[in-house]
C-alpha cells in the first residue's frame, strides 16, 4: 500500500494545480472584473481571452502529463504542443477577426 502511494503522487499533483487553474477560472467568471469586461481586443472582451489562454495552458498540462510527454525529450515535447500552441491561438484569431468584422457590418 505504501508503495502503491509512493507511485501515485503525481496525480494528486495534477489534481490540484488543474482545480486551482479552473477554480480561479471560476472566480473570474462569479466576478467579472469590470476592467477584463469593459476592454474589447480583437472584437471581443478581454476576460474571454483570459480564458483561452487559461484553457490552453489547461490543455498543456494535461497532455504533458496523461500522453506521459513530461519525461520525455525536450524535442519531442515541443513536437507535440508547438504546433497546437501555435494553431489554436491562430484559429481563434481568425474566428474572432471575422466575427466581429460580420457583428461591425450588420
Amino acid at each position: 500500500m505504501a508503495s502503491e502511494t509512493k507511485e501515485n503522487w503525481w496525480i494528486w499533483k495534477v489534481f490540484w494545480i488543474l482545480l486551482f487553474i479552473t477554480a480561479f477560472e471560476v472566480a473570474l467568471g462569479i466576478i467579472k472584473p469590470s476592467f477584463l469586461v469593459d476592454t474589447i481586443f480583437l472584437g471581443t472582451k478581454l476576460l474571454n481571452h483570459v480564458f483561452i489562454i487559461l484553457t490552453i495552458i489547461k490543455a498543456a498540462y494535461i497532455i504533458l502529463q496523461f500522453m506521459h510527454l513530461g519525461h520525455e525529450k525536450q524535442t519531442l515535447k515541443w513536437t507535440i504542443l508547438l504546433p497546437a500552441m501555435v494553431l489554436v491561438p491562430y484559429l481563434l484569431f481568425i474566428i474572432l477577426s471575422e466575427g466581429a468584422y460580420a457583428y461591425l457590418m450588420i
